[in-house]
């Protein structure tokens, strides 16, 4: 399995991202190609743009080179624009994905990731999805860098994508909205559930872009997994900084399993309670969930001088397990957290987002060690369609699960 880790340890933008990848070796060439047939204005779309005349028929122009960063020589991406209108909509930029020569796959987990930001942008400014105007993430340079992304995700053969905890910066930046804290409003919207630190000086050091790829990308956080290093890459940001301001990506080949399993390590954390109000632990849980934990638990059990007490358990990745274990004592009535390391052997599993009868559905699709595939639809899509359907929970499964075996 092509397993390619993120080390965020300076934050991540989209154009580090891209610099990384192309710095891993792969084909520059043959990515500009890709990139030069993307249409930015493209006839006949569901966009505003259409009055832009001959520009229309522009192109992207990227130039990949080399720069240094606190020592560090690493690739720089810049995408050259001459544009004059950056505002764009969700329905522009998913009519320059639809008119791209890109590859079904890629123009799915592209339109995907802007429907992503369009709801990150619309929670921040209480606004539907598609009446929110992209600025910034809306220039021709950040459609390039999450389009480029998917692109060169496809170009390396990448099946799974592992990070560090990001480094979000900290002060102030200036942006359409005016003068706004670190981590921005959308940015911090979609690091929800990311594991995140704060390290040198004031900056912005994770962008909207660099947010949106990751939360789409990673499916676990932690150090560099067990492997066979296959390249590294290191992409450079614009500023310089008291930390280096660069992305290193590292491609690994790691082991699946012999029958499809894989394996990795975690961390759980477990706390007995005795004297805590049972309404409390719901919204404990939910919490945890919110902010990185894998999974969370209440068990009953029985303590000192026989008093009924519970265990809340929780399990998550290395990196978040400081933080986690702060929350639980912050959150109940608990003294102290237990924190031990454990071995986990664990299907191979992905999301897949389908077209259904009742619109894109996301499915889990897993091969646990001497199984077969299993493919499952998410239980919130499910719910959300038999809400909207008022056909009961159960039968909505049924439908969709029939038409993955038809598939």
């Amino acid at each position: 399995m092509r397993t390619l880790h993120l080390d965020c340890f300076a934050g991540i933008a989209g154009d580090m991202f891209l610099g990384a990848m192309l710095d891993l070796g792969l084909d520059e060439a043959e990515f500009l190609r890709t990139m030069r047939g993307l249409e930015l204005f493209p006839r006949g779309g569901g966009g505003r743009s259409h009055h832009h005349g001959d520009r229309a028929r522009q192109h992207l122009s990227i130039a990949v080179t080399r720069a240094v960063r606190g020592g560090i020589s690493a690739a720089k991406v810049n995408v050259e624009s001459f544009e004059d209108h950056p505002h764009r909509g969700l329905a522009d930029i998913l009519a320059i994905i639809d008119a791209s020569p890109l590859s079904p796959a890629v123009r799915e987990r592209s339109a995907e990731a802007f429907r992503m930001l369009a709801e990150a942008e619309g929670k921040v400014h209480g606004v539907s999805p598609e009446e929110v105007h992209f600025h910034e993430v809306g220039a021709i340079d950040s459609i390039a860098d999450i389009i480029g992304a998917f692109v060169l995700l496809e170009m390396a053969g990448v099946d799974r994508v592992v990070s560090s905890p990001l480094n979000v910066g900290h002060g102030t930046i200036e942006c359409a909205h005016g003068i706004l804290p670190v981590p921005a409003p959308a940015t911090a919207e979609l690091l929800q559930g990311v594991p995140v630190r704060v390290e040198g000086g004031p900056m912005e050091r994770v962008t909207p872009t660099g947010a949106l790829l990751v939360r789409m990308l990673a499916e676990s956080f932690g150090p560099l997994p067990d492997g066979t290093i296959l390249a590294s890459g290191k992409g450079a940001g614009d500023r310089e900084g008291d930390i280096p301001n660069v992305l290193r990506v590292t491609l690994l080949e790691t082991d699946a399993g012999s029958e499809g399993g894989g394996r990795d390590e975690a961390v759980v954390l477990e706390t007995n309670i005795d004297d805590m109000n049972p309404q409390y632990y719901s919204p404990v849980m939910e919490r945890l969930l919110d902010v990185g934990a894998l999974d969370v638990w209440v068990a009953p059990i029985l303590m000192k001088k026989g008093r009924p007490a519970a265990t809340l358990g929780c399990l998550c990745e290395p990196g978040a397990a400081e933080s986690l274990a702060g929350l639980i004592i912050r959150e109940t009535t608990t003294l102290g957290v237990r924190m031990h390391t454990v071995r986990r052997l664990k299907a191979v599993a992905s999301v897949e987002t389908r077209q259904t009868e009742w619109g894109p559905v996301r499915f889990k699709i897993a091969t646990p060690p001497g199984g077969c595939e299993r493919v499952n639809p998410e239980y919130e899509d499910v719910l959300r369609i038999s809400r909207e359907t008022n056909i009961p929970l159960a039968e909505v499964r049924e439908k969709l699960l029939a038409e993955a075996a038809r598939r």
